[in-house]
């Protein structure tokens, strides 16, 4: 006789929503469990593989900068940061140790920052790096980086996950960070176990005693697990859920607008070196047909470059600049020379249903204008090693920008980066990435805005990502979980970082 396990009863409650089972998690004081998506393919620090790994670094390490829960900027190694002259930026690191004990100091900041830009550097921000001319180091907690042109965005990048501070003797597989969390134990594909750092520098923080970070892939698994109280914290609410999480009385949703989704290409061969197949396809895309089928209506069309509607930069007159015109389409792709459609192959994920969703209706659509994508649905550490390796012809993504800076959107359209998944494979955008480092030296808000302006403008040209969906993006936990905080707009995956603030009452 086969006995049904505790999570074939929990999927079973899944798929029945007015199925509840009552608490059987039995807690451990300070204890926080927390229900990831997927097991990150990587925790490397300067690497960038998905909202799972960043939420995990964002435990373990500590950057010069970083967000507050408003989403302004707030010295974190740093205590205070001046822009010092023309290219130059100062930091003034606080009081603070490694998890080995040994005190950060000016020389890992430095080391940290060389290793990123090298040019055999793998690091996501190595190209906007490389602008670095020097980093000095005059005392222990004196930090000076010359940059070789005015840099605005400097602050902004410091304070990425992607670009934390790791001890310059780091040896082995897992650097040596700062963050309030140490990783002790880790099951491959099922969990990871993190303790607070004693000597975080922070006082009083982290106020949890550990975090168990226990992966449930599957969606509906996942929010079944938390109305059984089986975990005290989700990522990832299905769209299809948060009404019902929303109305529970011993749950609470914390959803934010930011995210969204988002085609890329293989530039680097036909049929999507042309611009005007990569224009035709975003002529094709019935937008709101994957706010509804994927996002359950909470949601927005997406037809320009990812700049919200609430950014100062934001350019209403271009916000149809992909509008849905599947005659305008077929005229592109017929001026292309391929009248006649052309077979292609779509990668996207089964592990997150926005994605295969999205991909479906994508599909769908552009079958209607001649082109046969055929869906590639791995999980997601093989969708981003494929996205890497530029093992597609076209590419299902989602994700935000690197900050509500207009330049946050930067590693998704600049081709003059190193490949990664975020981003299309392969496709230089000369302009563009001329454009974006006008706007990175410029100081003044009026001048900037015109620089962004242009690149909006060249981007609906030249379509170098196609979007299509504004998402909302929600955490769910139990309501005597305190302190976590879903950051606002692209911040969304930063917040991670609440979890040194998170208490269980």
């Amino acid at each position: 006789m086969i006995r049904p396990t505790r999570r074939s009863v929990l999927v079973g409650a899944a798929a029945l929503p007015f199925l509840r089972i009552g608490r059987a998690h039995a807690r451990t004081a300070g204890v926080l469990t927390f229900g990831l998506s997927s097991y990150p393919p990587t925790i490397q620090p300067w690497a960038n593989a998905g909202t799972a790994a960043g939420t995990i670094k964002l435990m373990i390490y500590r950057g010069l900068l970083g967000y507050d829960q408003k989403g302004a900027l707030r010295g974190e190694l740093a205590a205070t940061w001046v822009r010092d002259g023309a290219n130059a930026w100062g930091f003034k690191l606080r009081d603070a140790v490694f998890h080995n004990g040994e005190k950060v100091k000016s020389a890992d900041v430095k080391w940290t920052l060389e290793q990123i830009a090298t040019e055999k550097s793998t690091a996501y921000f190595r190209t906007p790096m490389q602008g670095i001319d020097r980093v000095e180091a005059p005392d222990d907690t004196t930090v000076r980086i010359v940059m070789k042109q005015p840099t605005a965005t400097l602050p902004e990048w410091l304070a990425s996950f992607h670009t934390p501070i790791i001890w310059r003797k780091s040896e082995g597989p897992q650097p040596i960070g700062a963050g309030p969390f140490v990783l002790k134990a880790q099951e491959r594909g099922v969990s990871l176990d993190l303790e607070a750092f004693p000597k975080y520098y922070k006082p009083g923080l982290p106020k949890l005693k550990a975090v168990r970070a226990v992966v449930y892939a599957d969606e509906n698994l996942r929010v079944a697990a938390l109305q059984t109280g089986d975990v005290d914290l989700i990522e990832y609410v299905p769209w299809q859920s948060m009404e019902a999480i929303s109305k529970d009385a011993k749950l609470r949703l914390d959803a934010v607008d930011g995210p969204f989704m988002y085609l890329v290409f293989n530039g680097s061969k036909p049929p999507f070196n042309d611009p005007r197949v990569r224009k035709a396809v975003a002529h094709a895309i019935r937008r709101d047909d994957i706010v509804k089928a994927a996002f359950f209506g909470r949601g927005s069309a997406l037809a320009h470059l990812p700049i919200a509607a609430e950014s100062a930069f934001y350019n209403p007159e271009l916000k149809d600049g992909w509008a849905y015109d599947p005659a305008r389409a077929k005229q592109l792709l017929a001026e292309a020379g391929v009248a006649g459609g052309f077979t292609c192959s779509f990668l996207s994920t089964a592990q997150y249903g926005m994605h295969k969703d999205s991909a479906e209706v994508v599909q769908q659509n552009l079958a209607a204008i001649g082109i046969q994508a055929e869906l590639n649905l791995p999980d997601w550490a093989t969708r981003v090693s494929i996205g890497n390796k530029g093992q597609y012809d076209m590419a299902m993504m989602g994700t935000t920008t690197d900050s509500n800076d207009p330049d946050g959107v930067a590693n998704l359209i600049d081709g003059s980066l190193s490949p990664a998944y975020v981003r299309s494979f392969g496709l230089k955008t000369p302009k563009i990435s001329e454009l974006l480092a006008a706007g990175r030296a410029e100081f003044d808000p009026a001048k900037r805005k015109a620089i962004y302006r242009s690149v909006e403008e060249t981007a609906i040209a030249e379509v170098p990502l196609v979007g299509l969906a504004w998402r909302s993006q929600g955490y769910a936990m139990q309501k005597d979980v305190t302190g976590f905080k879903n950051l606002p707009g692209a911040l969304t995956f930063f917040s991670g970082t609440t979890l040194e603030d998170t208490a269980i009452s």
